[in-house]
């Protein structure tokens, strides 16, 4: 199997939203071929902003567009009728499923009914789903009360001995901000190889039973403790950054000046603040352990870009929400990645937060292109 193969290794996506986690694997080389989402507003935001990147990224012809390929449950599709949309019957060996099932039933800041909500049990079908299409591989996002709340776990890695008579599986909690994202954003990746594709027999084993270079292209080790992180200050205050600090990891890399909000798209689509607008003078800049409306730093990371519910992230010297674009870009998402749609600013402001920061995925994708290429020549 040669390089350009390779890197046209044709991709499933299930829960698609916004298109991130597709983005990043795009971004590595392989072929994102069909799509689903059940959101119709997600899929057609995910229509507009996948569109405008790939043009932009020269994927795409002037006159083509991209379109969520089905939007229906993953319940409710069958694997013949994917396989039949996408290879015309023919399955081809080499092909994978990548997918974040949705994650509010196992978020710690959710109400952790876990597998038996209706969104955890998303992860079930997805699962069960990637053992009826029988990929080459798979990859799978998820939030990390997945593992940490004990009734969550039990049921949770009972799934992936399942999945383990077919596929060699390895799984490993990964932080955004490693990866060079403005945001510390912890999230489950597994990561499970075919037996019957790849001779699995070949990959050596560490003594914790791990195999996959999850770390391979971390940009920082330990970024959290590395850096001298400024502490919360009044609201209005000055500050200067610290040298050391990587200006990439702290949202001010992020914001969109006054004057450039009619310039930048989605740069003006914010909530305005109600009420008593001195309040939220008192509220610190860098004063982040709030429940919400937490006041972002310009000189740290953001907490986890969760935008749905109560969650409020403020602008860390301006009385006012972030902007859509903002929020994209704490994402790692680029900003040729446009949404035309008027309005719908609280299913954009969802839509950003459930997705998987761009790099972080894009690093995972070429770890998974690498090793799956190395595997290949042994």
């Amino acid at each position: 199997m040669n390089a350009h193969k390779i890197n046209k290794i044709p991709i499933l996506s299930f829960f698609t939203g916004g298109g991130f986690l597709d983005m990043g694997f795009i971004q590595a080389g392989f072929d994102v071929v069909w799509t689903n989402e059940i959101d119709l507003v997600f899929a057609k935001l995910y229509s507009e902003g996948v569109t405008s990147w790939k043009k932009s990224e020269n994927l795409l012809s002037a006159n083509q567009n991209c379109k969520i390929s089905n939007t229906n449950s993953i319940k409710d599709i069958s694997t013949e009728t994917i396989i039949k949309a996408v290879f015309n019957g023919n399955k081809p060996k080499l092909f994978g499923v990548i997918g974040g099932p949705p994650c509010q039933d196992f978020s710690i800041n959710g109400n952790l009914v876990g597998f038996k909500g209706d969104r955890g049990s998303l992860t079930d079908a997805y699962l069960y789903k990637i053992l009826e299409l029988k990929p080459a591989f798979f990859v799978m996002e998820n939030v990390t009360g997945l593992i940490h709340v004990k009734k969550n776990a039990i049921h949770f890695f009972e799934l992936l001995k399942v999945m383990s008579e077919e596929y060699l599986i390895d799984w490993e909690v990964l932080n955004s901000l490693k990866f060079g994202v403005p945001q510390s954003r912890d999230r489950v990746f597994v990561i499970g190889l075919n037996k019957t594709v790849f001779n699995t027999n070949k990959i050596e084993l560490n003594l914790s039973g791990k195999w996959f270079p999850f770390f391979e292209n971390l940009k920082y080790a330990n970024p959290h403790k590395q850096f001298n992180w400024a502490s919360p200050i009044e609201f209005g205050s000055s500050i200067i950054k610290d040298a050391a600090i990587p200006i990439e990891l702290c949202v001010e890399s992020c914001l969109v000046a006054s004057e450039k909000e009619s310039i930048i798209p989605n740069a003006n689509e914010y909530f305005n603040l109600l009420g008593d607008i001195n309040r939220f003078n008192q509220i610190k800049e860098g004063e982040t352990n709030r429940p919400s409306f937490k006041r972002l730093h310009r000189y740290k990371y953001s907490p986890t870009a969760c935008y749905g519910n109560n969650e409020v992230h403020l602008h860390p010297y301006q009385n006012r929400r972030l902007s859509v674009r903002e929020a994209l870009r704490i994402q790692g998402v680029e900003d040729s990645y446009i949404l035309t749609t008027p309005q719908l600013l609280s299913k954009k402001i969802k839509m950003i937060g459930n997705g998987v920061p761009v790099p972080l995925a894009k690093a995972v994708a070429q770890a998974l292109i690498k090793f799956i290429s190395n595997l290949e020549r042994k």
